[in-house]
Formats: structure tokens, C-alpha cells, sequence
């Protein structure tokens, strides 16, 4: 599936106002449920229908599902009754434990909440059988609207549920969630973080418990002050460790939240101590501290209260935080502002996001550990000029996203590998060739390359400029990415290709003809031959003369040269009109051909008569054009075959329409100076597609 190119010019963090509408109709929440009750029906989702195809795209339901409302349940149903709670979350026969635990780290935060769970909607007066949730996608806010008909089986919710039967808010966020991506199937496994930065468009970093800091629990502490979403995993090792469990109680595999942190005096010292919640609503630690341990008992009741201690089999329980780093590896938190989190200051971070894409053939071009390719990807420049206060460097993150791949699972797509590396930037603003890559090492590099949505780091530069390469691991894989730059003061960011021009070269002039060498002399004879006495070629003529000529060419492997190549060649060399081609025009199209010529035979390194479309950068470049990568990707998409190499008659075709292009734009450009809106690329990108 091809991924098309989206500009990489730096925008503007996206403050949550209105989401985007995203239902098919262009109407928004309040439009379809007005346009419901004043018809009197219940709103049906012709988007996400209750539908099988709603459910799995890789299986069938093992149990016939009915899809009901819950007015069909319950007598009673509540939307959000006594509040929107951690214990308002409880797991169903779904494998996405980590959106649950997400949600449950969500509602301990109002103002997100009420972003994701617009308050505007119940079962009451105004009930239409819509409801609608609003999640962060790639830097946008979106809508999401659904009908209320959910999964059942013997009258029972199949998926996420309520602790209390008559409370539905969290079944009907998940079907949201569903409809963003696809299917409910789509929701199968998961990292917690992702759902957490699409809650609230937050940022993610990522702790490895073994590794963490020494003032990991300040840390923790200062995060859930924050409203940041946090959650917590045991790794496994292989699949059978899945969902294990462990002699204390836990899960392996299984997505936690981090709920709580608090202190309590314990036989007169002070102990530190975790909440941590289970979204399946029970299964709980059972070592010191948990819901029935002994330590309980030499805690004060007015303590206990404090803390919120029950001995409830909820799913919810405190444990020590040295015996936490024990048994958890992993904790994800999602920091609603990319607030320091070593630093007890807070700051306003400076964001701007590129989006853009890595396009097989032309800027999907792999780690640096494939340097024939690597150069070939986006490279975004960013100049780092203020120092963060009382340091002598400058602090940004960068988070990198590859997206819409959960969306993309039926149809076999999986999360790629990705990162990022840094360089130090030249002095000069042009995408940084095979060369310098080869001489240079990087500066700094994302942690690791890994198949997560979102790889992020953060990083202390001196001030200066750097290139930044997002990347996948391995070359020739597609993907739409999102990249996004948080720096503590203004960075200047800007795509290298976004600013590259077209730069013709002069028009060559015919040789006089009592300087034609003997070359141009056999020209003459053959042409005319073909041409007859008014020395001038149609298209069909044409393509006998180059083919006659060029066969002689032993160091060039092709076939022949084809009609449609003639025909464009007439179209940029005919300057009387007629549609034929004239032998002083053809003289300057020969002396054109050969350094054209002589540019494919560099680039095909193995003498095989095609070059790889990884070189037509390049290429072009030394043929004047500097292309962005939107035309690139078109080029390549055009002219390259499924092995990604252009022969010698698709490489002259590209060049000389890419020539013609720009030479019409330049005339109406000294032609129309008022009325041509369209810089050079844009107009050949028009062009180029016509």
C-alpha cells in the first residue's frame, strides 16, 4: 500500500478547541442527534455498523453476539453514575488490557477526562441513541461519534463493562476507541502508553525499573501530581509466559496502572508505598502490603482511611515501593505537558510537529546500518539557539510516531521498527548526501530502535544546528510518520527538502555548422535521410533516428527508446510548433542526451542498463533539478519497477517531462507575474499528475 507524502513544514501544536467532525455525513454530534429526535428514531451508525465486520476481521465470533442497547439491559441505564471511576472499569473477553488500564490512569485526571468524556450526553431527556468521545490523533483532536448498540451475549456485555451493570460510559468508550481503529479486533494487544497519548495528546517516556534513577519515586510522585497517566508491566520472555502468574498474584504481560503514591508510618519509620490497580477488577498482589497483609494492622484506622485501604477484591492494591521495582520492569507515563520531570521548576515547552512519510524507492531508506539508502530519508533541521535557564546546553525531546498502524491490521500491516538519529548539521541547507553519512557519526540517537508507535527521547545539544533522521530500521517499508519536537526554548525546525527549487541550466545553442565534428556530421546524413528535404522528424521518425543512434552506444544497455519518450522530447524541443522536430533542435537535444546520458551510466553501478530509484535524487540534482520529496515519491511511483530500478527509457522520459514542466512555468511566470500563485514544485507536481 503506497504512502503518499504530507508536508514536513513544521506546524503549530494543535490547542484542543472543536475536534474535527470525522462521521462520514460531515455532520457533527449535536446535528445527527438534533436530526434524530426531531424524526423520532434512535441514531444507527452506518460508519461502524453492529456487524460482525465491527467485531474481527481475521475470525468469527465463537458465541452468537446480539447487538443491544442498553435500554434493552438494563430498565435503568446510566451513562456516568457517581462519578466516573478507576472501578468503573473492568475487562471482558478482549485482549486490551492495556486501553483498560489507560482508561482507568484517565479518570484520575478530571480536565482529561472531560476532554475524552464530553459531559454533554446521558440517557435522559435529550437521549437519541448517539453518543460521542473525542481522542488525539497525529496532532489533531477528533470526534468520534457512535450509536449505542454494544456486543452481548445472554444479555451480558461481551467487552469492557462496569462494575455496576447499569453504568455504560466505558463500554461505549471502548466501541469509540474500536471505531478509531477499525474494529474491535484491532485492540488485540497493545502498549498503554499509546492509548494514554491519545487521551490527551500528551508525550511518552518510558522507565525501565531496573534502570530507573534514584529519585525514581520523586519522580512518580511528581508525575501523578502533574494529572500525568501512568502505567506498569511485568515483561515476559516468550508467548506461553503471557498472562501468567506470578506466586505474588501478579500478571506477566499485563498492563497495570499506577493509581497512588503515599507514605505511612510503619513500626516508626516511614515507609514508601505504590497503588497500583489491575483492570481486570480482581486479581490482586498478595505480598507485604497487600489488601489483607499483616502491616495493615500496625496502621492507625484514621491512616488507613486516608489512603483509601479496603480489603475489596477490586482489582486494585498497595504494595512497597522497593518490592514494586522488583517485580514490575517497565513504567510509561504520558506527561499531558512535557513538563522536566527532574526538575521541580515547571516550564512552557515550545512544540512544533512535522508530518511526512517514508516512501519505498525513494525516502524509505533504513538505519544508518544500510548506507546506501539511509541518506534518502526525510532529514529535519533544527536549529538550537537559547540555552534552557542555568545550563549551558539546550533540552527538547523528540517523539517520533509512526501512524495509523493499529488502523492498518486487516490488512497485515504491523507496528514498524523506528527511531531517529542526530547529526551535526554543515553549512548549508540541502539534503545531506551518501557522503557525509559515510564521515560522520551521530551526535545522539533515539534509546533504541523499536516496534512501538511512538519512539521518544530526550536530549542536552550546545547550541547550534542538527539534522534529525527519522528512520525505519530496515529500508523499503512504508509508513505515514508524526514527528514531534518539545524544547524548553524556541527551535527552529524546517524539512531540508521542503525549501529545494528547480535550477535549469542555461539552454544550449547549436553548434555552428562549420564546427560540427564528424559526429554531428553522421547526425546530419542520417537525419536527413529519415527527415527528407524539409529536415524535420515526426515522433515516429524521431524514434528510429535516437534508436539507430544510440544502439551504437556499447557502454548503454537498453532495449529501445519508446514512442511516448519521442513525442515528450518534440513537445520540449519544438519551438515553431508544428509538433515535429527541427535538426538544429535535435543538435541541441543531442548535446542535452549525452550529459544526460553519461549521469545514468554513473549511477548504474552495476552496468545492469538500470539505475536504483534511491540514486534519482541525485541524478536529478546533477541534471539541475532539486526536487522535495513530494515529487520524488511521485517520480518513483511513476517511473520505477516493482524492483525499484528505472531503465535508460523511463529515466529520459522523467527528465524530460520534469524539463518541459519547468520551462512552461517559467514562461508563464515572466508572462502572468500576477497571476501564478503556484511555486516551481507545486506547479510540477500539477503537471506531472496531468
Amino acid at each position: 500500500m503506497p504512502y503518499f507524502h504530507r508536508s514536513l513544514k513544521p506546524q503549530l501544536h494543535p490547542v484542543p478547541r472543536d475536534a474535527q467532525i470525522t462521521h462520514s455525513s460531515g455532520q457533527s454530534f449535536e446535528q445527527l442527534r438534533q436530526g434524530c429526535l426531531q424524526s423520532g428514531t434512535l441514531f444507527e451508525d452506518s460508519d461502524f455498523p453492529a456487524s460482525n465486520t465491527s467485531l474481527f476481521y481475521s475470525e468469527r465470533p465463537q458465541v452468537p453476539f446480539v447487538w443491544k442497547r442498553p435500554g434493552e439491559l438494563v430498565q435503568n441505564p446510566e451513562f456516568i453514575l457517581g462519578g466516573a471511576t478507576r472501578t468503573d472499569i473492568c475487562q471482558g473477553e478482549l485482549g486490551d488490557c492495556w486501553l483498560l488500564a489507560a482508561i482507568a490512569s484517565l479518570t484520575l485526571n478530571e480536565k482529561a477526562l472531560a476532554r475524552v468524556v464530553p459531559q454533554d450526553q446521558d440517557f435522559g431527556a435529550g437521549y437519541a441513541g448517539i453518543f460521542h468521545f473525542q481522542f488525539w490523533q497525529h496532532s489533531e483532536w477528533l470526534d468520534v461519534v457512535i450509536d449505542d448498540r454494544l456486543p452481548t451475549f445472554r444479555d451480558r456485555l461481551v467487552f469492557l463493562h462496569s462494575a455496576d451493570h447499569n453504568e455504560f460510559w466505558s463500554a461505549l468508550l471502548e466501541k469509540a476507541y474500536a471505531k478509531l481503529n477499525g474494529s474491535y479486533e484491532a485492540l488485540k494487544g497493545g502498549s498503554t502508553i499509546e492509548a494514554m497519548e491519545d487521551f490527551t495528546g500528551g508525550v511518552a517516556e518510558n522507565f525501565q525499573t531496573q534502570e530507573a534513577p534514584e529519585d525514581f519515586y520523586r519522580i512518580l510522585e511528581k508525575a501523578l501530581k502533574r494529572g500525568s497517566l501512568l502505567g506498569c508491566s511485568i515483561d515476559i520472555q516468550n508467548a506461553t509466559e503471557s498472562e501468567a502468574r506470578t506466586p505474588f498474584g501478579l500478571i506477566k504481560g499485563h498492563a497495570y496502572t499506577v493509581t497512588g503514591l503515599d507514605q505511612v508510618n510503619f513500626q516508626g519509620r516511614s515507609v514508601q508505598l505504590i497503588r497500583v490497580r489491575n483492570p481486570w477488577g480482581q486479581v490482586e498482589w498478595n505480598g507485604p502490603w497487600s489488601d489483607s497483609s499483616p502491616e495493615w494492622r500496625s496502621v492507625n484506622l484514621e491512616e488507613q482511611k486516608r489512603l483509601g485501604h479496603t480489603a475489596l477484591d477490586d482489582g486494585e492494591f498497595w504494595m512497597a515501593f522497593e518490592d514494586f521495582k522488583a517485580h514490575f520492569d517497565k513504567v510509561e507515563i504520558c506527561n499531558l505537558t512535557p513538563d522536566a520531570l527532574e526538575d521541580s521548576a515547571l516550564h512552557r515547552w515550545e512544540v512544533t510537529v512535522h508530518q511526512g512519510s517514508w516512501v519505498r524507492g525513494s525516502t524509505a531508506g533504513g538505519c544508518r546500518n544500510f548506507l546506501d539508502t539511509f541518506w534518502t530519508n526525510p532529514q529535519i533541521k533544527l536549529s538550537l539557539t537559547e540555552r534552557a535557564e542555568g545550563q549551558d546546553s539546550c533540552t527538547f525531546l523528540a517523539a517520533l510516531m509512526q501512524k495509523d498502524r493499529r488502523k492498518l491490521k486487516r490488512f497485515g500491516t504491523n507496528m514498524l521498527t523506528i527511531g531517529y538519529a542526530i547529526y551535526q548539521c554543515p553549512d548549508k541547507d540541502e539534503h545531506l548526501s551518501r557522503d557525509f553519512f559515510r564521515y560522520h557519526a551521530s551526535l545522539a540517537r533515539s534509546k533504541t530502535f523499536i516496534n512501538l508507535r511512538e519512539v521518544s527521547g530526550r536530549f542536552q545539544l550546545p547550541p547550534g544546528d542538527y539534522i534529525l533522521i527519522p528512520s525505519t530500521f530496515e529500508p523499503h517499508q512504508e509508513a505515514d510518520f508524526c514527528l514531534r519536537i518539545f524544547s524548553e526554548k524556541k527551535v527552529v525546525t524546517w524539512d531540508l527538502d521542503e525549501s529545494l527549487d528547480v535550477n535549469l541550466p542555461e539552454p544550449l545553442k547549436p553548434t555552428p555548422p562549420e564546427q560540427e565534428t564528424e559526429e554531428e556530421q553522421q547526425f546530419r546524413a542520417l537525419f536527413q535521410q529519415v527527415a527528407g528535404e524539409d529536415m524535420e522528424v515526426t515522433a515516429e521518425e524521431l524514434e528510429y533516428v535516437l534508436n539507430a543512434i544510440l544502439q551504437k552506444k556499447t557502454s548503454l544497455k537498453f532495449k529501445k527508446l519508446s514512442l511516448l519518450s519521442c513525442r515528450n522530447i518534440i513537445s520540449l524541443m519544438d519551438t515553431s510548433g508544428n509538433g515535429k522536430l527541427e535538426f538544429e533542435e535535435f543538435r541541441v537535444f543531442w548535446d542535452k542526451l549525452k550529459r544526460w546520458m553519461n549521469l545514468f551510466l554513473q549511477f548504474d553501478v552495476d552496468k545492469s542498463g538500470t539505475m536504483s530509484s534511491y540514486e534519482l535524487r541525485t541524478a536529478l540534482k546533477a541534471a539541475g533539478f532539486q526536487l522535495n520529496s513530494h515529487l520524488l515519491q511521485l517520480i518513483v511511483l511513476r517511473y520505477a519497477d516493482e524492483k525499484l530500478q528505472l531503465d535508460f527509457d523511463d529515466y529520459l522520459n522523467c527528465l524530460v517531462r520534469l524539463e518541459n514542466a519547468s520551462r512552461v512555468f517559467q514562461a508563464l511566470s515572466v508572462k502572468n507575474k500576477d497571476f501564478i500563485h503556484l511555486n516551481i514544485n507545486e506547479f510540477i507536481n500539477l503537471t506531472m499528475n496531468i
